[in-house]
């Protein structure tokens, strides 16, 4: 047997869909040769599974059904009629409308759904009801399989407050902190309180983010405990609140456990997660760079202990904080797959939804804890639709015009659910896709990553690789010395993509002339030949100025073949490629060095927008003589922002705080907007009188949209 996915066929045969192959590292054999994606044929799981998700987790899980030959269905809802994995499933059955509680939390259609098709199981990946305990026992009533812990389980760790005092029980260490339910605002102060400030306000229910506040004082409380009960009634159904200690500038680590219905459990090591913004995960590795083996072992151990306390059967992952000292304290337990489960996959060889359908039929695990290795290093960064300087990333939406994936790099995997022509929407998580990368080293799999951010094509929407590749290549990150504040620590103004030095200048410059004289030459042609002129201009010489933010550089270009000299500020710089101006990929070689540029678009005015170091730069190149035309143009007058407030991302009122006539202290909330199930409240930049409101609570509106006018 071939460890961690040997054969490239094999590869492909368990993530057929959107992977390439692994021509290297990847595939690299141990002497122990533990795991393979080849299925025993002989081993009856079920014929034919329900997945109640949407998206990329409903592809993953199916194209392991499809390695398995287990037949599939999909459930949608009317807006997701053409997505990717209704034309990836068997059969597909549409759940209702558009909003998730009509649709994918609608537990009667989609019990519906399985009786029509007959289907023997279901498997709920993650989000939506893939932690309902009253769903899982509606399957069970039913004689349907959940694919997944049993009730109780569910209930135990799906409760954080009685998941605590299970951990305690169960000698697992725990942040200090309130174990009872918090009923008002007012009894969330005083608990505070005595806890000592800082504290973590969460939901009881649920996870991902949603429902967590952190407060320092008194009035954060009071609105943390407002946001978060709103936001974990929205997203669980259970506005329940917990009040713990928070640890200031931690680590998240995980724990990923497997276990079976006859009291066999694994941890199959551990995924660093500390790299978030507002809770929520943005760049997660395996294994952790801060873990030593005994640290590693005590952790796994904890983790199998609680498993074990409940009973558990499944994927399940056991999440901890770590302190800078490697104290590790409990914080919940998904009962569940989680999304960045593809970066233990990798290390370890093994197909985790294969292993959640062979436990579910009541199989015994195949491995025991020695058999479990670490090989190589893994790295996801999950691609969203989202704007990355907005708090590091508030929604988008939009179609995607244009979309490849950067799969012709050996040792890259990516997890997604769209495709070109596909739809972001206000509904659902604006999550693209998970772009995992490999490598024999940590080092070797940050620079597939770098590769491969620069090679991800997408349009329509706007995204967030100019944040991921700023994480990924700074040398905070690179060092290891991350924390769960690494992102308000490094961009404490926040994020400004990437800062150009006096080199990375030039070369930006530089190329963006040679584009635009290639441009320019190749408009002079017609299917190849040149165009009949009456005074026909042959140069190779060009005297242009190229503006970039405020400045505006004199240049000097001559061509030689395919390679231009380019002098910018006195420094000369050589550009060379096959300039494929139908691409959107440009490989350019600049001094000598290969360097990736997006040439996302050009106008006849001379404005280029090229995607650079991830980073979109505008850059404008005129000739000499329309740059001294150019000055006599006026200026756009910049639009007041500071009376006017303009809603920051698509998504729905929830509430509005003022009315006309009002007046409004800097700092006051004005409105509160919901986009993704998270709460964002917009507040006033200075003291002023309401001049209009032009929202009521319940609206939709878009990115842009005027709210309230100021006087």
């Amino acid at each position: 047997m071939a460890a961690l996915y040997k054969l490239s066929l094999n590869l492909d045969r368990l993530l057929s869909v959107k992977f390439a192959p692994c021509r290297s590292g990847c595939c690299a054999v141990t002497s122990r040769a533990l795991y393979s994606a080849v299925v025993n044929t002989n081993e009856k799981t079920f014929d034919k599974i329900l997945i109640a998700n949407r998206g990329e987790i409903a592809c993953r899980v199916m194209k392991t059904c499809k390695k398995m030959g287990i037949r599939t269905v999909a459930v949608h809802s009317d807006v997701d009629s053409s997505a990717v994995h209704v034309k990836m499933a068997d059969e597909a059955v549409c759940v209702g409308p558009a909003p998730t509680s009509k649709s994918y939390l609608n537990m009667d259609a989609i019990m519906d759904a399985i009786r029509l098709t007959g289907a023997q199981a279901v498997h709920p990946g993650y989000g939506f009801l893939s932690e309902n305990k009253e769903f899982a026992k509606r399957l069970a009533a039913e004689g349907v399989t959940f694919i997944g812990p049993d009730t109780h389980a569910i209930q135990a760790m799906g409760d954080k407050i009685e998941s605590k005092l299970i951990a305690k029980t169960a000698k697992v260490n725990t942040i200090p902190g309130f174990d009872g339910v918090v009923k008002t605002a007012e009894d969330a102060v005083k608990i505070a309180q005595q806890i000592g400030y800082p504290v973590m306000i969460k939901a009881s229910a649920g996870g991902g983010g949603k429902g967590m506040r952190i407060a320092w004082n008194d009035e954060e409380t009071r609105e943390g405990f407002r946001f978060s009960s709103q936001e974990a009634a929205s997203s669980f159904g259970d506005d329940r609140l917990l009040i713990e200690k928070y640890i200031d500038n931690p680590r998240h680590i995980e724990i990923q456990v497997l276990a079976d219905k006859h009291g066999n459990a694994l941890w199959l090591n551990e995924r660093e997660c500390s790299i978030q913004r507002r809770n929520q995960k943005v760049v997660e590795e395996a294994p952790s760079t801060f873990l030593d083996p005994d640290t590693r072992r005590a952790m796994g151990e904890q983790a199998v202990q609680l498993a074990k306390a409940v009973k558990y059967s499944s994927a399940g992952t056991v999440e901890f904080l770590v302190d800078s000292k490697k104290n590790f304290y409990f914080l919940e337990m998904n009962t569940r797959l989680q999304v960045e489960h593809p970066i233990t996959e990798c290390i370890t060889g093994l197909d985790l939804v294969e292993q959640m359908i062979r436990v579910a039929k009541g199989h015994h695990l195949q491995h025991t804890q020695e058999d479990v290795p670490i090989n190589g290093w893994a790295i996801e960064s999950r691609v969203y639709a989202e704007d990355p300087y907005k708090s590091f990333g508030l929604p988008s939406i939009g179609r995607l015009s244009q979309y490849h994936e950067p799969l012709d790099l050996s040792n890259v995997r990516v997890d997604s659910g769209i495709e070109e022509g596909s739809d972001i929407s206000i509904y659902y998580d604006p999550m693209i896709s998970k772009l995992v990368t490999y490598g024999a080293t940590r080092a070797e799999a940050l620079a597939r990553m770098e590769d491969a951010l620069d090679n991800y094509v997408i349009r329509g929407v706007t995204h967030n690789i100019p944040l991921l590749r700023e994480i990924i290549t700074h040398p905070r990150f690179i060092s290891g010395d991350i924390s769960t504040n690494f992102l308000p620590e490094v961009y404490p103004d926040g994020f400004k993509g990437h800062q150009l030095d006096a080199e990375g200048r030039r070369e930006l410059l530089a190329s963006a002339a040679a584009l635009y004289i290639t441009s320019q030459l190749r408009s002079q042609k017609v299917l190849g030949n040149q165009r009949v002129s009456p005074a026909p201009v042959k140069s190779s010489c060009w005297q242009l100025c190229v503006e970039l933010g405020e400045g505006c550089h004199d240049v000097d270009i001559t061509k030689a073949g395919n390679i231009y000299t380019v002098e910018v500020d006195g420094e000369k710089v050589e550009v060379s490629g096959q300039w494929n101006l139908a691409s959107p990929l440009l490989a350019l070689t600049i001094n000598g060095t290969q360097k990736i540029f997006q040439c996302v678009s050009r106008e006849a005015s001379g404005l280029i927008v090229l995607q650079y170091m991830g980073t979109l730069f505008k850059v404008r190149v005129l000739s000499k003589l329309a740059s001294e035309l150019n000055s006599y143009m006026p200026e756009k007058v910049a639009e007041d922002t500071s009376s006017i407030l303009r809603s920051p991302m698509p998504g729905t009122v929830v509430a509005v705080s003022v009315k006309p006539g009002d007046t409004v202290a800097e700092g006051q909330e004005i409105c509160v907007i919901e986009a993704m199930k998270m709460q964002n409240s917009l507040t006033a930049v200075k003291q002023a009188k309401v001049k209009c409101v032009h929202c009521k609570p319940g609206e939709t509106v878009g990115e842009g949209d005027l709210l309230v006018e100021l006087e």
